[in-house]
């Protein structure tokens, strides 16, 4: 099937008050969440899995995997999908969140662990540390253990883009140097729509984070991830994966937006689990070598697959 066809075929799907049937998904086993769930809670720590409360968890945890969020959890920014708390974060970071991560991921058993942090944009690295000094600290207990980074876009602080850029390529190497079995950023949405739902941060910005880190690094795998049901078009939905593989993005998820609360952007439409295929599909063909899609996949659903 043509894009074209593809494209004309799509029936807008409105939003209603239940949801659609395939997006609901059993939890999962009550024990597997409650051991994870304990244990993160009593270490003090946090996980995106819990704080976004994804729907995949359940079954993340029982695979081996699982992200944690690093940087406490107030996020300088305030995206309107996002439901991680926004604010001012407390000046002092916590010196033993690193050494808790790693002892969490080798109580659990993890084989595969995706960190991923708040906005830091107060930080003078914006939380680059954090991830090296995570990563060292999970290698040391286990070194054959995998480790994904999803960070934020470490851009901001300076008014001069010549210096921005600079920074940004800094803080970027500082995460590389560690040597991430995968380095991933969200564009998260269609270029249109950046301003309305990522506030903070910019599509050139982050397209220029990924083409930096295959430069940097072309050893480690690159991936992005789109959440779709925002208001994005069809179109921009092909034209944003084909600006990703321009910058040699090699990774790519594509889930549906799930409504947080009243208080975040609302869902526009469903997209079908058909047209998730669709999409997957197109994404094949524009050369991605690893694609997530379909209704309930989030940014770190089956990344130990890659």
């Amino acid at each position: 099937m043509s894009l074209t066809t593809r494209q004309n075929s799509y029936l807008k799907i409105k939003p209603k008050e239940r949801l659609p049937e395939w997006l609901r998904k059993p939890i999962g086993k009550a024990s597997e969440l409650e051991q994870v769930q304990s244990l993160v809670k009593g270490s003090n720590l946090h996980t995106i899995c819990e704080e976004g409360r994804c729907p995949n968890r359940g079954e993340c945890y029982a695979a081996g995997t699982a992200t944690f969020l690093l940087g406490g959890s107030i996020c300088t920014r305030s995206c309107a999908f996002c439901q991680v708390d926004k604010g001012a974060p407390p000046e002092d970071l916590d010196p033993f969140e690193a050494e808790r991560v790693a002892q969490a991921v080798i109580k659990l058993k993890l084989r595969y662990v995706v960190l991923t942090s708040v906005a830091r944009d107060d930080l003078p690295d914006h939380g680059a540390n954090l991830f090296v000094q995570t990563i060292l600290a999970i290698r040391k207990h286990n070194p054959l253990i995998d480790v994904e980074v999803l960070t934020p876009d470490f851009w901001g602080g300076f008014s001069d883009p010549i210096k921005a850029v600079e920074m940004q390529k800094q803080r970027l190497e500082i995460v590389l140097s560690v040597k991430p079995n995968c380095f991933n950023h969200n564009l998260e949405t269609v270029e249109r729509l950046q301003g309305v739902v990522r506030r903070g941060a910019t599509y050139d910005h982050s397209l220029s984070l990924l083409e930096l880190a295959r430069k940097s690094a072309p050893d480690i795998p690159t991936k992005s991830g789109l959440m779709l049901g925002l208001g994005e078009q069809y179109h921009e939905v092909i034209q944003t994966l084909r600006d990703l593989r321009t910058v040699d993005c090699q990774r790519i998820s594509l889930g549906q937006y799930l409504r947080p609360s009243l208080a975040h952007i609302p869902v526009q439409r469903y997209w079908t689990p058909q047209e998730f295929t669709d999409i997957g599909h197109v994404a094949h063909e524009l050369g991605f070598s690893k694609v997530n899609s379909g209704p309930l996949v989030r940014s770190s659903y089956h990344a130990e697959e890659s």
